[in-house]
């Protein structure tokens, strides 16, 4: 019995060190151990190419020692050489901008003391090359068995362009609640200017222009004017088609400019203006290039919050296509703008022109910017530079083409009003709008009818026989537009004036009331029987 057990145990060893040391158990383990081996390969493969990916930097922050390791893009996202001084986690501290690093440090200080697994914060980071990116960080938090955090790793991703759009779809939005309000202003102003302007031309007429009294008609008349160009720059902000270029003097365009630009700066910058003795023109868009000098001038007062001195220069330039090779040869006049305030750093130069790059905070960031001059500018033919130091000021250079003066306008007599004996119909809820305007048609021969309503201006249509409404488009009881389509379907013989204080492109005119002829306010007795005239012979011609 013992014998048979003692052989059966030996026979058991056997088989199993046969099974241990056989040439299949040692190719199945050696196939099992490169299979693991190849597998953790994989992983690690697959791991850095989803990284890579991304495009993402990543940091893990030892919390005991402070250690900051880098395994993937200090160099290629952020710009800085691996075996630099990124290895401690001052350096990370330092590099975050010092408006954004007591929040970052207090939201991980928080999140650290918590049970917190993950944190994710947004900052600006400074690159390599001095610009700031804007970056989103999401960390996961490695803790031990006691709950203790002790590594921190983190993906920081750039997301600058998305805060570009954000910002630019909040500035689109402002800008449109601009246009809406600065539309809603100037109806009512244009409205008050249209009175002035067409009684100021009612009483020039009467006194046939002779006298101290035509004079002072004449001034208020002026006034008006300039009025109504304020009114039009105010809209400009909310305009998208270019304006009509123009040949200008530009000393008188600079001179005109000063007043305007001193109750901008304040009592603490002076204005110095440097003008050329001769007289010399430009062709551009009045308003546009307005807005040019008033947003540079707001950057210099921006530029010296302890106050200053701002210079604006003129003086003629002949290029030969060498020293300013983005303009072709020929004479330009060079419009300078120049400050003595805090000046630009070479990084803030290289972007100055870009879309959307801006030097202020959210809080002080307003006016056109510097690409949209630059738009401007080129679109007039001319060009823009910018020279600045530290502490040493800027100077805005404007480069646009010196063009031959007008011819000289000479005395015109005033030109005859067109008139005419066809009924017209004055559709107007602003009593002066509508009394100038009917008592203008009357004086030129018309028969005038008057309505404050749309639903009155109805009733008198299907009792009168009228040749041609005048009619505002924004009236108590419905649109002007809406009226003109009740009037193509209950008297379609009868044409239509569509008369308002809103830019065209900032009314309700649409289908199938776009095709009306249309006249902007503020207008004088000329612009309005020159319009009531094209209107009634368009019936003759159709």
């Amino acid at each position: 019995m013992r014998a048979t057990t003692a052989t059966h145990i030996q026979t058991q060893r056997r088989r199993k060190t046969g099974r241990k040391n056989s040439p299949q158990r040692k190719s199945n383990e050696n196939q099992r151990r490169t299979s693991r081996k190849t597998t953790a390969t994989k992983s690690a493969d697959h791991h850095q190419l989803v990284a890579r990916a991304t495009k993402d930097a990543i940091r893990d922050w030892d919390l005991a020692s402070g250690a900051l390791t880098w395994p993937q893009g200090l160099d290629s996202l952020l710009g800085y050489s691996p075996s630099g001084s990124g290895q401690t986690i001052a350096f990370w501290q330092q590099q975050i901008h010092r408006d954004d690093r007591s929040r970052i440090a207090a939201s991980i200080r928080d999140a650290i003391k918590s049970e917190a697994e993950h944190w994710s914060g947004e900052y600006r980071f400074r690159h390599a090359k001095g610009h700031y990116l804007q970056l989103l960080e999401r960390a996961l938090l490695v803790r031990d068995k006691n709950g203790r955090a002790v590594r921190f790793v983190g993906t920081l991703m750039d997301v600058t362009p998305r805060k570009q759009l954000r910002h630019q779809l909040s500035h689109s939005q402002k800008m449109e609640a601009f246009g809406q309000l600065a539309g809603g202003v100037a109806h009512d102003f244009n409205n008050f200017l249209t009175t002035i302007l067409g009684y100021s031309d009612l009483l020039v007429t009467e006194i046939e222009g002779r006298g101290t009294g035509a004079k002072y008609l004449s001034e208020i008349r002026s006034a008006a004017g300039r009025a109504a160009s304020l009114t039009r720059q105010l809209l400009t902000f909310s305009r998208r088609e270019p304006l009509e270029p123009r040949i200008l003097e530009v000393n008188t365009l600079i001179h005109n400019l000063e007043r305007s630009i001193l109750r901008l700066l304040g009592e603490n910058i002076s204005v110095l203006c440097e003008l050329m003795p001769e007289k010399k023109h430009i062709k551009v868009d009045p308003d546009q290039f307005t807005q040019i000098i008033i947003n540079l001038a707001v950057n210099a007062r921006d530029a010296m919050p302890a106050g200053g001195t701002l210079l604006l220069k003129t003086e003629t330039i002949s290029t030969n296509g060498k020293s300013l090779p983005e303009l072709p040869p020929g004479k330009y006049i060079r419009i300078s703008v120049i400050d003595n305030g805090m000046g630009m750093s070479e990084e803030v130069k290289e972007h100055l022109f870009e879309p959307f790059f801006s030097t202020k905070d959210d809080r002080h960031g307003s006016g056109l910017g510097l690409a949209t001059c630059y738009g401007i500018v080129r679109q007039s033919g001319g060009h823009i530079t910018v020279e600045s130091e530290l502490a040493k000021g800027t100077a805005v250079y404007i480069y646009l083409p010196e063009v031959a003066p007008p011819p000289p306008a000479g005395y015109r007599k005033r030109p005859k009003l067109p008139s005419g004996t066809e009924t017209i119909l004055v559709v107007e809820d602003d009593i002066s709008v509508r009394h100038v305007a009917v008592r203008t048609l009357r004086l030129l021969g018309y028969n005038v009818l008057e309505a404050f309503r749309a639903d009155e201006a109805k009733r008198l249509i299907e009792n009168t026989a009228i040749n041609l409404v005048v009619s505002d488009i924004v009236l108590p009881d419905m649109s002007g537009c809406d009226f003109a389509d009740w009037m193509r379907i209950n008297s379609p013989s009868t044409q239509i004036l569509l008369t308002s204080g809103y830019l065209p492109e900032m009314t309700t005119i649409g289908t199938p009331s776009s095709d009306l002829p249309f006249l902007s306010k503020p207008f004088d007795p000329q612009q309005l029987a020159e319009t009531v005239r094209a209107s009634l012979d368009a019936v003759v011609l159709t």
